[in-house]
């Protein structure tokens, strides 16, 4: 089960036809989906416990700069663990 927001959605949401598809043409569906959801980026809105997070991580780096890494040295991470 994945959790969106407050609502619960059940993992078999997705019609048979689409979980069927090959990965390459279900990947292409999730990258118009997300396109879809970039361009309504405005209508999103944060629950108070994300905005509580997000503030604090924003205090965090603010308080103690050098705690985090630039992302160059994150993607480095990740493609040296494959």
């Amino acid at each position: 089960m994945s959790f969106l927001g407050d609502v619960y959605m059940s993992d078999s949401i997705l019609p048979l036809e689409i979980t069927n598809l090959p990965v390459n043409e279900r990947l292409l569906l999730v990258e118009q989906l997300w396109n879809s959801i970039a361009k309504d980026v405005g209508n999103i809105s944060l629950t108070e416990e994300q905005k509580l997070e997000l503030d604090r991580r924003l205090e965090t780096l603010r308080t103690n700069p050098e705690s985090g890494s630039c992302w160059e040295i994150v993607k480095q991470r990740l493609l040296d663990r494959t």
